[in-house]
């Protein structure tokens, strides 16, 4: 096997998250790190949609398309909203490494939201089929994201990860290489975003993007309070009059928005431990709780949750690429950790 997947081209793993497509490729690392977005024009006289810009040059269209042009997401909440457009941005990411054609059929892992259905499953892994993989295979992100942090996973230890991405939350403890305990929420980026985007429009009446409103949540968004407030401006449309509008925004307005997503995000980590068997407990008070994914950047969300778990939480050293970093750890020793991973073969569906 080992001769004929380096025939046919390197493996490759994808963390396949709702805000980011990550690729890993054996012997290269990360190759690839851009946004899920796909930019696509309107044939007139019906047809499939024919797609003109993927990644980074598709996420900079978003908001400023001309008509018949729009900008998509195919991922919704961390699993296919639009099967088609996943396929396209799977096989996309594939040719970019090298790895779709004729020649170069890779086997391929992604990553999914462990609470998903067989079914949601069961369609990307048709999607990776269908845009040129030899085989595929999932794996539940908490899994992924664990290895890529480091822990061990596979002794007979609690450990507890905490990933809050762009589409989803989601929360596990891990013990002797499966899960014991799991929580998601589909609440996360995402949902904080659109959360400024309401405050501004209610209290400062102006209108502005999501990708505004993630620069500003970025800029100046916290979880705590970080000691000296700030001001920023947001520019967008007014909502009285629709002509353009500058309205002076500070962090405490932008924590307050958040507070509520936060807490449930609290809330759902608080159920996890509360069905977590005790001798893994003592294990996380002594590890602590791993926090991982991009909205664990947001200022002081680690020291909230530590307060309101009563445990340690420790940010990952690469929480941006910790899933995609653990799908390369399962990659270098696919035979043996293909019992946490659900796969189907070419020609099998």
């Amino acid at each position: 096997m080992g001769f004929f997947s380096g025939f046919l081209g390197n493996d490759i793993g994808i963390d396949l998250g709702t805000s980011n497509v990550v690729v890993y490729q054996c012997g290269e690392g990360i190759v690839l790190d851009e946004p899920s977005a796909v930019a696509v024009r309107k044939r007139k006289r019906g047809g499939q949609a024919e797609v003109i810009a993927f990644g980074h040059e598709a996420k900079a269209m978003a908001g400023k398309t001309p008509a018949g042009v729009s900008t998509i997401r195919p991922l919704k909440d961390g699993v296919i909203a639009n099967f088609d457009m996943t396929e396209a941005i799977i096989r996309h990411f594939l040719q970019l490494t090298g790895g779709a054609g004729i020649k170069s059929r890779p086997r391929v892992v992604i990553s999914v939201p462990a609470k998903v259905t067989e079914v949601e499953k069961k369609a990307v892994i048709d999607a990776t089929l269908g845009a040129g993989a030899r085989e595929a295979y999932v794996v539940d992100e908490p899994i992924a994201a664990a290895l890529g942090a480091g822990l061990p996973i596979q002794e007979p230890i609690g450990s507890m990860i905490l990933d809050v991405g762009g589409g989803t939350s989601e929360v596990a403890v891990l013990s002797l290489g499966g899960i014991v305990v799991n929580n998601s929420l589909r609440v996360a980026g995402d949902d904080m975003d659109d959360a400024i985007i309401a405050m501004l429009r209610q209290k400062h009446a102006i209108l502005i993007g999501e990708t505004t409103a993630e620069s500003v949540k970025m800029e100046i968004g916290s979880a705590l309070p970080t000691g000296e407030e700030v001001e920023i401006e947001v520019k967008g449309r007014d909502l009285a009059d629709g002509l353009p509008k500058v309205a002076t925004v500070s962090s405490a307005e932008i924590r307050e928005a958040l507070d509520p997503l936060v807490s449930r995000v609290e809330d759902m980590v608080k159920v996890a431990l509360e069905q977590t068997p005790p001798e893994l407990s003592k294990d996380i008070v002594d590890q602590g709780i791993v926090l991982t994914g991009g909205v664990c950047q947001l200022r002081g969300l680690d020291q909230r949750l530590s307060r309101a778990l009563n445990a340690p939480v420790i940010l990952c050293d690469d929480p941006l690429h910790s899933v995609a970093q653990g799908v390369g750890k399962i990659l270098e020793d696919l035979n043996a950790m293909k019992k946490v991973l659900m796969s189907v073969e070419k020609g099998s569906r």
